[in-house]
């Protein structure tokens, strides 16, 4: 496990590290930041995740599967919302569905955590999870990521995926997604990009969001203004913060 300042989990697991660049979303990826420095500072899991491109560290698209930290969850005794996969994405197409199903087996063992599961690949996770060995645990948030209205597809996708929880994290949100329909989808997050490359993100897509959220009964979490200085832009939007959470399942 690892604690994270991530606004709206308490931890982080791993179990599978690397990943391509799929759209526009990915390009300032700070995973791929992340795992360069890990490789540098010696960590054998992150060996060969990136390549130098100019200044910048990308995916070379190698992906590791962690087989020591699979089981890691089951000995933490406090409940937690544990983001998995925040190195990579649990749904790449290198990830075999028998590890897959490996990592729902120790969900399903610890009903006591809250595990959110986020993807670029919602279509891959519909058509995995569609098997009947995978059953649609109360305790598994399963989201998709959208920075802008080029992949509002995606929204489609994670509303024919079988889920208690359905999300979605619009960050980083670099465009519009005004023409996008929230149905169906139990909790937004929404973040603007941050790190020394960072997109500016448009108020107004924002306030958009947010009118979609109300619109549609959708729990509404603002992250970040994000920025090269994202902790001074801070996260208040209209003079107050967005906390929502969505609601348990019945």
């Amino acid at each position: 496990m690892a604690e994270t300042s991530i606004e709206w989990t308490d931890a982080t697991w791993n179990p599978v590290a690397g990943c391509t660049v799929l759209t526009a979303g990915c390009t300032n990826c700070y995973a791929m930041r992340m795992a360069a420095r890990l490789e540098a500072m010696g960590v054998d899991k992150y060996a060969g995740l990136t390549r130098k491109s100019g200044k910048r560290a990308v995916w070379t698209g190698k992906i590791g599967l962690d087989e020591k930290s699979l089981s890691a969850p089951k000995s933490w005794a406090k409940p937690r919302k544990v983001f998995v996969n925040s190195m990579s994405d649990l749904f790449h197409e290198d990830v075999p569905v028998d590890f897959i199903r490996r990592v729902w087996d120790v969900m399903e063992e610890t009903p006591r955590h809250t595990y959110q599961i986020l993807t670029k690949r919602p279509e891959r996770m519909a058509s995995v999870l569609h098997n009947p060995d995978f059953a649609v645990l109360p305790n598994v948030w399963l989201g998709t990521s959208i920075e802008d209205g080029r992949v509002l597809h995606r929204l489609d996708a994670i509303r024919a995926v079988p889920a208690a929880i359905r999300f979605v994290s619009l960050e980083p949100l670099i465009g519009s997604v005004a023409a996008g329909d929230l149905t169906g989808i139990h909790w937004a997050i929404v973040g603007g990009e941050s790190g020394p490359r960072a997109r500016p993100m448009d108020p107004r897509w924002v306030d958009e969001i947010e009118a979609m959220c109300r619109r549609s009964g959708t729990a509404f979490f603002f992250k970040q203004w994000g920025g090269k200085n994202k902790k001074a832009a801070g996260r208040t939007l209209n003079g107050r913060t967005y906390d929502e959470m969505p609601a348990a399942p019945l």
